[in-house]
């Protein structure tokens, strides 16, 4: 859900909402920020001999969540966070799945206030948290003119801390574009990037987020949009593992993985973009597919094939919907490409298909970026619902 941003724009019944799985790491963070270690929180065997059996998230950290929906989505940018009250109702777990919900019942025009209903739920819909806040946003001068081409190089790079994933950053960057390195959870290798980027000379930031949830996969386009001021390219380069398995091994689970984050992470975060895109009349979306989905997919990468043939099919649909209004929308499709995601297939089976390759090399993550960083440019304004393979000859069309 995007940021509303103006004051004059909100209404009573505005509600804005995320949702946050709590893991080991969230608690760890939140001990090394606070100092607050308390036995509890963080030792399985005290806990137990407690009533609750079992370790019992911060209860602050869970309300924590209620300062990242007052700040980036309602009221959004300039929120200034004046009280709140919280009556907490249940524990919370590792594992629990936070929703947070914020809804404006009251405003008060002239000192710019909002009064706000608070809520958290765990999965079950069970609340754990119940309070009411007051937020000012605050009027902010306005920021300096940007020329509307230049607004428009702005690009977010969906799975841009992998392989591929941080050559297309990387080579953007060069070209000029502003880089947002999205990535699910690892912090550390999106910040290695936009690091390198940043020393090169170029502009880059990481912004998180979960593609395969929708109020997160629109907050990574809506942090983008604050940090750059717009948004003119969305890379999509996120993927599940491969883990190559026989028919008799695998669960619909299996493919499932693959669907959810090519598919519908694709459709949620082009969704979320599209006003950006389409506000400067030359946006553009590039999906990063495979050549196993053109012919026979290599043998036991079955959810793999099925992922990346339905998102090639997405990126079509989505050329002819968003073709009229300025945006194109293509595939570039490698061939197997020297990065972790093959790590695990025997060295003869990579030197096999490098010699079944008219150019006798395996693809580089580079030559992937190459053809993305072209897509990217006005030349290939004039270019969409295409698939640009970058397999050294191995299929031809």
């Amino acid at each position: 859900m995007s940021a509303f941003g103006r004051f004059e724009e909100l209404r009573i019944g505005d509600a804005a909402r995320l949702e946050r799985t709590i893991g080991p790491e969230d608690v760890r963070r939140f001990v090394a920020l606070t100092g607050d270690d308390n036995p509890l929180h963080v030792d399985p065997a005290y806990a137990g001999t407690t009533p609750f059996k079992d370790v019992v998230v911060h209860g602050m950290l869970g309300a924590s969540f209620l300062s990242t929906i007052i700040g980036t989505q309602l009221p959004g940018r300039g929120a200034l966070w004046v009280s709140q009250s919280l009556e907490f109702l249940a524990p919370v777990r590792l594992g629990d799945r936070l929703t947070v919900t914020a809804t404006v019942t009251r405003k008060h025009d002239r000192e710019r206030l909002l009064e706000l209903d608070t809520v958290i739920e765990k999965q079950g819909r069970q609340p754990v948290l119940r309070g009411k806040g007051v937020v000012k946003l605050l009027e902010a001068e306005p920021p300096p003119a940007v020329d509307a081409r230049e607004r428009m190089k702005v690009a977010l790079v969906a799975g841009g801390a992998g392989g591929i994933g941080r050559a297309i950053c990387e080579r953007l960057a060069r070209d000029g574009w502003r880089v947002a390195v999205g990535h699910r959870g690892d912090a550390a290798r999106a910040e290695a990037v936009a690091a390198a980027i940043a020393a090169a000379g170029g502009e880059a930031v990481t912004v998180q987020g979960d593609v395969r949830h929708e109020a997160e996969a629109a907050a990574l386009v809506a942090a983008t949009v604050r940090r750059f001021g717009g948004l003119g390219l969305l890379v999509l380069a996120a993927s599940p593992p491969i883990a190559p398995a026989p028919l008799e091994a695998l669960a619909w689970e299996d493919l499932q993985a693959h669907l959810d984050t090519q598919v519908k992470g694709t459709f949620l975060l082009a969704r979320a973009a599209l006003p950006h895109l389409r506000a400067h009349a030359h946006g553009k979306l590039v999906a990063i597919t495979s050549q196993a989905a053109d012919g026979a997919p290599p043998p036991r990468w079955t959810p793999y094939a099925v992922g990346k043939s339905a998102l090639a099919a997405l990126v079509r649909g989505l050329a002819q919907e968003l073709g009229p209004h300025g945006v194109t929308a293509n595939c570039v499709a490698p061939g197997m490409t020297e990065t972790a995601l093959i790590g695990d297939l025997p060295e003869k089976a990579r030197l096999l298909v490098a010699r079944q390759a008219p150019l006798r090399r395996l693809a580089r993550p580079e030559d992937v970026a190459g053809a993305v960083a072209w897509l990217a440019s006005p030349d290939a304004d004039y270019v969409t619902g295409e698939t640009v393979r970058v397999n050294g000859g191995q299929v031809m069309v």
